[in-house]
């Protein structure tokens, strides 16, 4: 398996899912343009060869579908995320085990928590080149702007990297940065995540917050630092649980912390508490433009990287994006936590459409009246990233959620509005969600299109249209003798229904 972005680049272009471009691309808009029609079409990932103003290609689109993602996962096929979904789930919640077989189940989790412990490397591929000082100038760098009405050069793929000054816990996530000047740059992240509750505390203190960029690496990390489930594991042992062996780490050059010994660059620098500058406005996965917001300032002082690096890039806006793709695999991942959570949900899906969290459609195994608006109202508290989740539509466990057909069904024949509609208002809520009245805060709905019993209705429900089992398994063996033996039936087209689905 490739543990580092270059080997992941040489599993795509040996399976057909990787264009190199040799003429020259403007970073300014074009990449952007480019990658964005190949999303569109789940087309291949691309490096950019000759990038105008800069000596480095660009790598972008390598995450663009669900396939390669599980690629990157060492993995083949979606449902095998929930095989690691159900590690995460047994280290979440640890339970007693009642058979032998699942205390050897639990044995193999622990002891794959025992490999997936990071290690060190001590002449690491990522400092192969120190530039420090006057010579510091981001400008050098290919970074992109996707969109006309962005504010500047941003990053998007680095893992921004802190420490907690009281207990010494690191934080890895994915933020985006803004290039404000050759060596400073400032990052955008929510209030509840780990980087800023870390400059919070350094600022009670009266101490600089440390920062370290690591761009270009291992897109399993990138999944792992995208995970934020309520675990108390670093995202280094998440990413080692994900590849099944431990992430290599290097110290970096100027500040006391770690990066992954492979990464194509390393920038280094301080936060010092209340220097901020607008950060804004870019478009994002809402498919809008953000407002401006004040951001911390990073002061960067190094930068390492390897010897003819790769910049790894993408962008954020209307589904499909990278995000989206990444988003999908995460469900198949949550879906065990999940139903460790609540244990009356089957099955729960996002769609990519949604914008990957704005909808949920969750599957029960409906046994009570009210269980419905229990599980919706579960769902929400049930894990952090579905605070956000607007809607939430709950159908019995034989429907099929992933398809929208089956779903539109069953919210146009089982849910009557006054009944089988509640909603939350004035809710927290995402603040680039510009459907709510006020920013920050809004409304939830939750539907119930399950079958109904007593006493949520005073009258018998209407007993489903089935075929006749006898005459459906004769009809299936005597197919070929109607003449239609050349007629598979499987995947219908929607177009052939009244859709327009390109």
């Amino acid at each position: 398996m490739a543990r580092d972005l270059r080997g992941f680049i040489k599993i795509l272009e040996e399976r057909g899912q990787l264009r190199r471009i040799s003429a020259i691309v403007d970073p300014d808009l074009e990449i952007a343009e480019i990658s964005n029609r190949m999303l569109q079409k789940g087309g291949p990932g691309l490096l950019f060869e000759n990038v105008k103003g800069a000596s480095f290609p660009v790598a972008v689109n390598l995450l663009g579908t669900v396939e390669r993602i599980c690629w990157a996962m060492n993995m083949q096929h979606p449902q095998e995320l929930e095989e690691l979904g159900k590690k995460l789930a047994m280290l979440q919640q640890p339970k007693p085990p009642k058979k032998i077989s699942q205390a050897v189940e639990f044995g193999k989790v622990l002891f794959d928590v025992l490999k997936a412990k990071p290690g060190r490397d001590f002449f690491p591929a990522c400092q192969q080149v120190v530039i420090q000082g006057d010579e510091l100038d981001f400008n050098k760098l290919p970074l992109i702007r996707p969109y006309p009405g962005d504010a500047g050069k941003i990053i998007t793929l680095g893992l921004v990297i802190t420490r907690d000054c009281e207990t010494g816990t690191p934080n890895v996530g994915v933020y985006r940065l803004q290039l404000q000047s050759k060596n400073t740059m400032t990052v955008h992240w929510l209030s509840v995540r780990g980087g800023a509750r870390h400059l919070r505390k350094a600022a009670e203190r009266g101490k600089k917050l440390e920062v370290a960029i690591a761009l270009g690496v291992d897109p399993l990390i990138i999944m792992a630092a995208a995970t934020p489930i309520p675990v108390d594991l670093s995202e280094w042992l998440f990413a080692g649980l994900y590849g099944g062996s431990g992430v290599q780490l290097a110290k970096c050059k100027t500040v006391d912390l770690e990066v992954p010994a492979d990464s194509e660059f390393v920038l280094e620098g301080t936060i010092t508490p209340g220097e901020i500058l607008p950060d804004g406005p870019f478009g994002d996965h809402m498919g809008y433009y953000g407002g401006v917001e004040d951001s911390p300032l990073i002061r960067f002082h190094c930068m390492t990287h390897r010897k003819d690096p790769i910049y790894l890039t993408t962008f954020s806006g209307r589904p499909p994006k990278e995000e989206a793709m990444m988003a999908i695999a995460l469900n198949r991942i949550y879906t065990p936590i999940l139903r460790q959570q609540v244990s009356e949900i089957v099955d729960f899906f996002l769609p990519m459409e949604a914008l990957s969290y704005k909808a949920a459609i969750i599957s029960i195994d409906k046994s009570y009246p009210g269980q419905a608006r229990r599980a919706a109202l579960a769902f929400w508290s049930a894990l952090p990233q579905f605070t956000y989740t607007k809607f939430v539509i709950v159908v019995d466990k034989d429907i099929n959620i992933r398809d929208p057909r089956q779903v539109v069904w069953a919210i146009s024949s089982k849910v009557d509005p006054t009944r089988d509609v509640f909603i939350l208002p004035n809710t927290p809520f995402d603040s680039l969600d510009f459907a709510s009245e006020k920013i920050g805060l809004g409304g939830r709905m939750g539907i119930d299109a399950t079958t109904k019993i007593p006493p949520e209705t005073e009258h018998e429900w209407g007993a489903p249209l089935e075929s006749d089992p006898e005459v459906a398994a004769m009809v299936e063996r005597r197919w070929a003798e109607y003449g239609l033996g050349d007629l598979q039936l499987g995947e219908v087209d929607p177009n052939l229904f009244g859709y327009d689905v390109r």
